[in-house]
C-alpha cells in the first residue's frame, strides 16, 4: 500500500510543483531587464514599475539595462533567461512588434520565446519640427517638403525604431521626399533637431514634451484616441488626416517561455496592484503614460495587433534590417 501511495505521489509531483512555486515565490530579488539605455521612456517606466512591484511583492526588483540593436539584445536576454520568475523584462512596441517586422535575423521569436505578464501603459508619439522651420501644421510642412524635395530631413532614434517607422509612414502617406537620419537613441536625435541640424523629429511624447513646452520644438501632431491634455491645441494624427500613424507606443512585462503559469499569474496580479498604487500611477501619468494595467491575454492581443500593423508598415516602406 505504501508503495502504491509513493508511486501516486511521484506521478502527481509535476502538478504539485507549480503550486509550491506559487506559494513560495518570490523568495529573493527579481531582475527586470530593460532593453534600452538609461534615460529614455522605457527606462523611466521600468524603474517606476520596479518600485511598485517591490512594494507589492516584498522583494527587491533590480533594473538591468541591456541596450543595443533597437532593444533586441535585451529581449534576447529575457528569452534566454531561466524560466523561474526571477528574470522578467519590459516589452515594448519596438521589441515586440517593430523588430520582428523589420529585422531578418532575430535570435528570438516573440510568439515562442517570451510570454506576456501584462500591459503597463500606452504612450503617445509626437511629430515636431525645429522652431525655425516655417510650418505651423502638417499641411504646411507637406507643402514645404514638396517644394524642396530631398532638402529636409527627419531624425529617428535608430533604424527600426518607433520614430523610424513613423517617419517612413509619413513619407509614404504624404509623398514627402525627406531624408532619414538615424541616431543612436532618442536623446541624440532630439539634440540635433533642437540644435537645427535636422528639421523634423518623430519621438515618444515624454522625451520631447519639455522642449515643446519651452518653445524649442514646434509640435505638429500627436497619436492617440484624443488630444494630449498637456498639448490641447495639437491635433492627433487622425485629425490631421494620417489615421495609420495614430498608433501609440506600448509597454508591458514579459517573461521567458516556460515560466510556470502560477508565477505568471502572480506577477500579473502584482503588476495590477502596483499600477493601482496612487504614487506609482501618478509617476506614470507624469511620464504622459496612459495606464492600461491589462491582463496577459489582453496584452498578448495588443502585441499581435501591433505586430500585424508594423509588418504592413515595414513592407510598404521596404524596411529590412540585418
Amino acid at each position: 500500500m505504501k508503495r502504491i501511495a509513493a508511486a501516486l505521489a511521484f506521478c502527481l509531483l509535476p502538478f504539485a510543483l507549480p503550486a509550491i512555486a506559487q506559494d513560495t515565490y518570490p523568495s529573493r530579488s527579481i531582475t527586470m531587464i530593460v532593453p534600452f539605455a538609461p534615460g529614455g521612456s522605457t527606462d523611466a517606466i521600468g524603474r517606476i514599475v520596479s518600485e511598485g512591484l517591490r512594494q507589492v511583492l516584498g522583494q527587491t526588483v533590480v533594473v538591468e539595462n541591456r541596450a543595443g540593436a533597437g532593444g533586441s539584445i535585451g529581449t534576447a536576454a529575457i528569452a534566454d533567461a531561466p524560466p523561474d520568475g526571477y528574470t522578467i523584462g519590459i516589452g515594448t512596441a519596438s521589441t515586440l512588434a517593430i523588430n520582428p517586422a523589420t529585422y531578418k535575423n532575430l535570435t528570438f521569436d516573440v510568439h515562442e520565446d517570451v510570454v506576456p505578464i501584462g500591459g503597463i501603459a500606452d504612450v503617445p508619439n509626437i511629430m515636431s519640427v525645429n522652431k525655425s522651420v516655417p510650418a505651423a501644421d502638417i499641411a504646411a510642412l507637406v507643402e514645404l517638403c514638396r517644394a524642396n524635395p530631398g532638402m529636409l530631413s527627419y531624425a529617428s532614434a535608430g533604424n527600426g525604431s518607433v520614430s523610424h517607422l513613423l517617419g517612413e509612414q509619413f513619407r509614404l502617406a504624404t509623398g514627402s521626399d525627406i531624408v532619414h537620419v538615424p541616431y543612436r537613441g532618442a536623446g541624440p536625435a532630439l539634440t540635433e533637431v533642437v540644435g537645427g541640424q535636422v528639421e523634423i523629429l518623430f519621438d515618444n511624447l515624454p522625451t520631447s514634451l519639455p522642449f515643446v513646452l519651452d518653445g524649442r520644438l514646434r509640435p505638429l501632431a500627436v497619436s492617440g484616441a484624443s488630444r494630449v491634455p498637456a498639448l490641447p491645441e495639437v491635433p492627433t494624427f487622425a485629425e490631421a488626416g494620417l489615421e495609420d500613424m495614430n498608433w501609440m507606443a506600448f509597454f508591458g512585462l514579459v517573461a521567458p517561455k516556460g515560466t510556470p503559469e502560477p508565477i505568471i499569474r502572480k506577477l500579473g496580479d502584482a503588476l495590477g496592484q502596483a499600477l493601482a498604487l496612487p504614487a506609482i500611477r501618478e509617476r506614470l501619468v507624469a511620464q504622459q503614460a496612459i495606464v492600461t494595467a491589462s491582463p496577459p491575454e489582453a496584452f498578448k492581443a495588443q502585441i499581435e495587433q501591433n505586430l500585424d500593423l508594423m509588418r504592413r508598415a515595414a513592407a510598404a516602406a521596404n524596411i529590412h534590417l540585418e
